[in-house]
């Protein structure tokens, strides 16, 4: 077995953890389209192919058009659970140990999906996989930063009964001209409930917005913060406050973010000391979950054992579990790696 063939078995078989993961971008076409069926939602495609045909598109905001519009077909309470437990059902069988997931509430709402039954679905799916599977997770909120502040502060209002089931918040959809300090006001009102704080900045943005995300939010960890690369203050600054980028792949290549994988900047982001994570994002849209992107990585980009090692390890420490819980599973990944050493 060569060295690329033995680093992909071996990123097939560590523990992982996922901490960049958009439940709505799980959604496979042939369950949207059994979804869609099932709750009589007209969808503009007239069989699966054609929809699997339609998950083509060159930057952002096309992703986005086709993401919402997958979302039309969730109503009720057993769709988010489906959902989820599809998307949990797939990472367990790739040794996928912990998942931290964002849900963008604001998407349903406006389709008049009520919070009750959007929440107690994904809910329902995360306690199944720890009872099932021993798999812990994280749920967070995410604002959609095309919309007001004003409509966050309405959708934190609907989440306040159920703030024991969510861990955190976060910042997503189109990064262009919305720019983190836009909601500078409920992320400190989130903070002030105890709610872990994340951010989308630097995946469209430029540098200013990793910035923003930092010093005005205040933020735990950042999502993506690829052009935080092209400020070298920007690159000290997240090294000396130990901030996790939970970067995304595959989701980089589909977007294009980056031209080639080869060129992926996870391999610079490492060599600079900064912790970068491996996650799929919307991995039914951008064509791989976690064993995928490993896999990728390794192919294009030559990363090495230990950079592998320190990739899955970040994931870990980076997590928003407690000390003893990534204890337990940095022992697996340290026996794991000790025996290619």
């Amino acid at each position: 077995m060569d060295t690329t063939n033995t680093l992909i078995a071996l990123s097939k078989a560590m523990p992982k953890t996922e901490l960049h993961l958009h439940i709505e971008g799980t959604f496979e076409p042939e369950q949207m389209f059994a979804i869609a069926q099932r709750n009589q939602v007209a969808l503009k495609y007239d069989s699966v192919e054609a929809l699997i045909a339609a998950y083509q598109f060159t930057n952002l905001q096309d992703f986005l058009d086709l993401y919402y519009q997958g979302m039309s077909v969730l109503l009720h309470e057993e769709d988010f659970y489906d959902l989820t437990m599809a998307y949990l059902t797939k990472v367990h069988s790739e040794n996928v140990v912990h998942v931290e997931i964002f849900f963008d509430p604001q998407g349903h709402l406006s389709r008049d999906v009520s919070f009750d039954v959007q929440i107690k679905g994904i809910y329902r799916a995360l306690q199944d996989a720890k009872q099932q599977w021993g798999m812990t997770s994280k749920l967070i909120m995410s604002f959609l930063r095309h919309l007001s502040e004003e409509s966050a502060f309405e959708t934190l209002a609907l989440a306040k009964p159920y703030l024991k089931w969510i861990d955190g918040v976060g910042l997503d959809s189109s990064e262009l001209g919305h720019p983190p300090e836009k909601f500078l006001r409920v992320f400190q009102a989130c903070k002030a409930l105890g709610l872990k704080v994340t951010a989308h900045a630097g995946e469209e943005g430029p540098p200013e917005y990793v910035w923003q995300a930092i010093e005005d939010i205040g933020v735990d960890r950042i999502d993506h913060g690829n052009r935080a690369l092209e400020d070298n203050n920007l690159i000290c600054t997240i090294q000396q406050r130990n901030l996790t980028l939970t970067v995304c792949p595959l989701s980089n290549l589909k977007l294009c973010v980056v031209d080639d994988m080869k060129d992926h900047p996870i391999t610079r982001m490492l060599a600079l000391g900064l912790k970068a994570t491996v996650n799929s994002d919307d991995p039914a849209y951008f064509g791989g979950y976690m064993n995928d992107n490993y896999a990728s990585l390794i192919q294009h980009t030559g990363i090495n054992l230990a950079q592998l090692y320190q990739l899955a390890k970040n994931g870990i420490t980076g997590s928003w579990m407690t000390r003893a819980q990534q204890s337990v599973h940095l022992n697996t990944l340290d026996a794991l790696f000790k025996q290619y050493k």
